[in-house]
This record gives structure tokens, C-alpha cells and sequence, in this order.
């Protein structure tokens, strides 16, 4: 509910703060730690602990929840891509791993398929390897991935997206992992937002991945964690790279700036332990009930279509897909965006090239979905 204490340590700051309508996005802050979070973290305050000691019991309790040989914390998923690209080129070798991100004389080609790239593959690149794109705008098959690899080739790369349907003009991942364990390279997956059903955690590697990421943000975790699954030598090479490799072996790996402080990591492992005993059933009820909150002070008006989403899987479940007719109420979706964020309060959403807006529940606090319903239809009422 907003209320005269809703956002007022950064209004005291001359800050405005928003309503988050768009989700789990690092633009607003990505999350907000659940209770029991907080409390791991509170109690994290009591001592201070060597970090490379704790990285290793953390990512010890995460695996054995998981179901994998190994899992380390980062500093959100895109540290774990940047890390893990260090990892496939470097390996666990402390000149290598000092020399980057100069790639001279390593296997630094990362090949991922053409209508696979998207906007967080530039991770993979901070460590400097680079992209080699397989196959074209059309698609790829199995032929043009392995032509795209040559003795410089260390890895091939898949971002999976469960929850979007499924596009028939690429190989499919399993495949994938065949090719790079056929050819002798790591096989790489982002799966940031993958964390339901409770299988995904640790399902690519368990299909034969070497690497698997995710975003911790989505379980309530600190905004800036994430999770680095895999073999226990891709794992012990992120540690060399990270960090803790360049403080406490004293070996200057790129990671250094991919920090991650002891109360975030036990919120991390909190996140993780909660997240598997959590009742789903009630979790997602709740989130089918708030978007429909936000349906309810939208129907019947002139112009205005508002579709409830009925996904579960992954990271934001249910929410609501709103357009409106320009002939209609005399705007666009994307004048629609911008006068939510002139309002008071603001409401943040988006669009893509004037698309139906997404609105996700995930960002939203007590009461706020309600408002979100009320803020459209004032603005499309005028």
C-alpha cells in the first residue's frame, strides 16, 4: 500500500521512488529479500569469516540442494557467464588466468546460434573471449554449428527460456551438449530465470552441461547474487577467477570486481533452502490473484483489452498483457507507459515497439496491484 512512509528514505534524498509494475528487473532494484533472508543476513553480522572458506561450505550446501557435483555464489547471473567464459579459456591455470582478459594463444571462441543471441551474451565477453554466430537470421542446424567450430572454438552457449515457445529453426540444447561433448568443447547454459519446477535447478547440467547459471534474485535472494552450477572443474576454476582467487590466493584474476560480501551469501544459501521447501501451490495462487486485481477496474472500458498470462514456469508466473486502441482512447501503448510513469505515484511498465504491455507481479508490494488496475483506467479515462 502506498502510504506516507511508502519510499520516503529516497524521497528524503530528493529521489522519487516508483511502483514497480514491470517484474524482477535490475533497472529497479531487481528484489526485495524475503523475511528469512533478511534474518540469515542479519545473523551473518555476528563474525567475520574468510570469504573463500564460505564461498566453498555455501556452494556445497547449493549443490547438494541442487543435485549437481558443484555451485558457487556470484555477483548475480551475468558475473557467473563473465566467470565462466574465463573458466573455458583460462581453466585453473594462475598464469592463464592473470593473462586475461588478454586471449593470445587461448581457445577464447564462444559459438552460439544466430537467433539465440540476446542482450545478456555480452557477459561472456567481459572476460574476453568472443562470439562466433552459427547458422543465420533463418536458423542453424547441426551441420552449421559444427562448422562454426575451429581449434580456437572453448565453448558452445544456449540461453533457454522454458516458458517462450519453442523455435522449431534451431537445435535443440540437447543436441547441443551431443555436439560439444562430441567435439571435445564445454557446453554453456544460461538459465537465469529457470528456477520452477524445482528440477530446472541443475537440470542442464544434469543433461551433460558443464555450466549452468541462475539468478538468485527471483527466489527474494540479494539483488546481486546469483548461482554458478556445474562440473567441479568448471566450479573450481570460477573460484580461481573470482574474487576470493584474486584475495585470497593472491593471484589477479578478472573476477576481483565481482564481489559478493558474507551477509549476501548466507541470504543466497537462505533464498536456495526456503525456495525448496516453499509451498508453490499457495505461492502461485497468490500471483494468479494479484494480476487479476490488476484486471479487475479494467474491464468493460472502451479500448482496453487486458489478458490475464497464464504461465507458471520460471521466474515471474501469471500477469497481465495490456493494449490499448489508438482509434479508441487516443493514444498508443507507448504513450500508455509514459503517462503511468508521469503519475503519482509513478507506475513503471513497458513496451517494445508499441506491443501490448507485460505487467508482472513479481515487484509489486501489498495493495499494489489494485493500484496498478485503478492507475490505467484513470489514465485511459483521462
Amino acid at each position: 500500500m502506498v502510504t506516507s512512509e511508502w519510499g520516503a528514505i529516497y524521497k528524503e534524498l530528493g529521489a522519487q521512488p516508483v511502483i514497480n509494475a514491470t517484474g524482477s528487473v535490475t533497472l529497479l532494484g531487481g528484489s526485495t529479500p524475503v523475511p528469512e533472508v533478511k534474518e540469515a543476513m542479519d545473523r551473518a553480522d555476528s563474525a567475520f569469516i574468510p570469504l573463500i572458506e564460505l564461498e566453498k561450505a555455501a556452494g556445497d550446501e547449493i549443490a547438494r540442494l541442487c543435485g549437481v557435483p558443484a555451485a558457487w555464489i556470484t555477483s548475480g547471473a551475468g558475473s557467473a557467464l563473465t566467470l565462466a567464459s574465463a573458466a573455458f579459456m583460462a581453466g585453473s591455470d594462475d598464469d592463464l588466468i592473470q593473462q586475461l582478459p588478454d586471449t593470445t594463444g587461448l581457445k577464447d571462441e564462444i559459438v552460439i546460434q544466430h537467433r539465440e543471441q540476446y542482450w545478456y551474451d555480452r557477459c561472456l565477453q567481459f572476460s574476453g573471449a568472443k562470439l562466433v554466430l552459427a547458422g543465420d537470421e533463418n536458423g542453424t542446424n547441426e551441420d552449421d554449428i559444427r562448422a562454426a567450430i575451429t581449434d580456437k572454438t572453448c565453448a558452445l552457449h544456449v540461453p533457454v527460456v522454458e516458458q517462450a515457445p519453442k523455435d522449431p529453426n534451431v537445435v535443440p540444447l540437447d543436441k547441443v551438449i551431443e555436439i560439444a561433448k562430441d567435439v571435445g568443447v564445454y557446453a554453456s547454459v544460461d538459465a537465469a530465470g529457470q528456477i520452477f519446477p524445482l528440477e530446472n535447478f541443475g537440470k542442464y547440467v544434469r543433461m551433460g552441461a558443464d555450466f549452468q547459471c541462475i539468478a538468485a534474485k527471483y527466489m527474494g535472494a540479494p539483488h546481486s547474487t546469483g548461482l554458478a552450477l556445474g562440473t567441479e572443474d568448471i566450479i573450481e576454476a570460477i573460484g580461481r577467477h573470482s574474487f576470493v582467487g584474486y584475495e585470497g590466493r593472491r593471484i589477479r584474476g578478472l573476477g576481483r570486481p565481482h564481489k559478493v560480501d558474507r551477509q549476501e551469501m548466507m541470504g543466497c544459501v537462505a533464498a536456495v533452502q526456503r525456495w525448496f521447501k516453499l509451498d508453490h501451490e499457495s505461492r502461485l495462487a497468490a500471483a494468479e490473484q494479484e494480476s487479476l486485481e490488476i484486471i479487475k477496474p479494467l474491464r468493460d472500458i472502451p479500448g482496453v483489452s487486458a489478458e490475464l498470462i497464464d504461465n507458471i514456469i520460471a521466474h515471474q508466473p501469471f500477469g497481465v498483457t495490456i493494449g490499448v486502441d489508438e482509434e479508441v482512447v487516443g493514444f498508443n501503448n507507448e504513450d500508455l507507459v509514459v503517462k503511468l510513469k508521469e503519475g503519482d505515484p509513478p507506475v513503471w511498465t513497458r513496451t517494445m515497439d508499441n506491443a501490448p504491455l507485460t505487467i508482472h507481479v513479481f515487484g509489486l508490494n501489498p495493495g499494489e496491484a489494485k493500484l496498478v488496475g485503478e492507475s490505467i483506467a484513470a489514465v485511459v479515462r483521462g
